[in-house]
């Protein structure tokens, strides 16, 4: 089918439904679309489905799986069942979406072209790093982005905290639930989070804090045994023994690509109604893209589940009239 696509001579592929991104949610609008009948095609722009929960070394909060499963495996059987129910993936990056004339859209990518009726942004956000040696090697051995995700893990342990917002102090103290004791290392002398978080945190029998300082290194052998900081002011260095290091420095919505069609937030987060459509009609949003509260695995799979059906209701109008 002509789509009205970048180059009117050539034929271009047309799904009903276009789905940006494999992870937790994209994955589950694509079983949800595939399973009622809807051609449908997935684009994941790294080598394996699944986002962030490749780096999770056990997810041990996702119905179901009691003893916990690791993350790869668990968007793995994601994967697998989309796949079931004839969901496509195509391994690359989209580039750019626009909405043709006769309503239909048309998605650039990276590797592949094509069209579809209606589109799921799936593209999830990522967090920001620290730049500091040892950073890449031991996420998902040590270092994580997700207390909530991995806290339970270090049961009895040391560990320690990198930022001063909502965020990190939240999840600082649900950490401090499992772990032994909770070192947070923020590069002021004064917190950014509320009142509310900054009190309960500082009042924690287990929580104590590195004023003025930043990570410079995380060291250790198959996973963290040991983290460098440095004072900012006084310019000395220390390194303390831990199990983790937890980031939570901010994140980044991957949504460059979709800003100019769909109203978005200050920070680039897309914004949605609780049928997960956002501003422009056709085009639906689900998963850590999306402003909202959490950013867990069942929030998301919950998430892409609403966008499916949504964007099937949409489908639906289209083909009656």
């Amino acid at each position: 089918m002509l789509c009205g696509h970048f180059d009117f001579s050539i034929m271009i592929k047309t799904y009903d439904i276009a789905i940006i991104g494999a992870g937790p949610a994209g994955l589950s609008a694509g079983i949800y679309s595939a399973r009622a009948g809807f051609e449908t095609v997935i684009f994941e722009k790294t080598s394996r489905p699944g986002g962030q929960i490749n780096w999770t070394s056990v997810i041990e909060n996702y119905p179901g799986f009691p003893l916990g499963i690791p993350g790869p495996e668990l968007s793995e059987k994601f994967r697998s069942q989309a796949e079931k129910f004839g969901c496509k993936f195509i391994n690359g990056e989209i580039l750019s979406l626009r909405q043709n004339l006769n309503g239909f859209f048309s998605l650039q990518g990276r590797s592949e072209d094509c069209c579809a009726k209606t589109v799921i942004i799936a593209a999830g956000s990522i967090p920001n790093k620290l730049g500091i040696p040892g950073e890449n090697n031991f996420l998902g051995k040590g270092v994580s982005t997700c207390g909530t995700c991995d806290g339970p893990l270090f049961k009895g342990r040391h560990v320690f905290v990198v930022g001063g917002g909502d965020t990190a102090l939240d999840e600082s103290l649900f950490i401090s639930k499992f772990a032994s004791a909770v070192t947070i290392i923020h590069r002021r002398d004064k917190l950014r989070a509320s009142p509310y978080l900054s009190e309960k945190a500082k009042t924690s029998k287990k929580i104590s804090f590195l004023w003025n300082s930043v990570p410079v290194e995380i060291k250790g052998g198959d996973r963290v045994e040991k983290i460098t900081v440095k004072n900012k002011l006084t310019g000395d260095i220390g390194e303390y023994d831990t199990s983790g290091v937890f980031i939570f420095v901010g994140q980044k919505p991957n949504s460059d690509f979709i800003k100019n069609m769909t109203k978005t937030d200050a920070e680039g987060y897309i914004e949605v109604n609780l049928e997960m459509e956002t501003s422009a009609p056709g085009i639906f949003a689900c998963g850590d893209i999306r402003k909202k509260s959490y950013k867990q695995v069942a929030v998301s799979t919950g998430d892409g589940a609403v966008a499916a059906l949504s964007a099937q209701k949409y489908i639906e109008k289209l083909n009656s009239r």
